[in-house]
């Protein structure tokens, strides 16, 4: 079973900058449309970006122009570069699949942004 493992979490002022990497241990994840959540204190999980198989990208809409996801299948990892952090942007990123079924969640990297 494909597993995932986030990392790239921190502590950032607002307007900083953090990389975010998603590590899956089977290439069969490079196939995957894939997407980054964000569980914010005290809220359900969204979407925040997604990025199919082929690198088509989108974005929810108050992350366009912030953030950018990308991947390397060569790791089989994918990335969210995130610039321009706000506060409203704190929470536990996760990494899975943006369709059914979902494979199990990782621990999520924790992003914490100080105004």
């Amino acid at each position: 079973q494909v597993q995932l493992a986030e990392s790239g979490g921190g502590l950032v002022q607002a307007g900083g900058s953090l990389r975010l990497s998603c590590a899956a241990s089977q290439s069969i994840f490079n196939l995957y449309t894939v997407a980054w959540y964000l569980q914010a204190p005290g809220k359900q999980r969204e979407m925040v970006a997604i990025i199919n198989g082929g690198g088509g990208t989108n974005y929810e809409e108050s992350v366009k122009g912030r953030f950018t996801i990308s991947r390397d299948n060569a790791k089989s990892t994918v990335y969210l570069q995130m610039n321009s952090l706000k506060s409203e942007d704190t929470g536990v990123y996760y990494c899975n699949t943006w369709h059914a079924p979902k494979i199990p969640w990782g621990q999520g990297t924790q992003v914490t942004v100080s105004s």
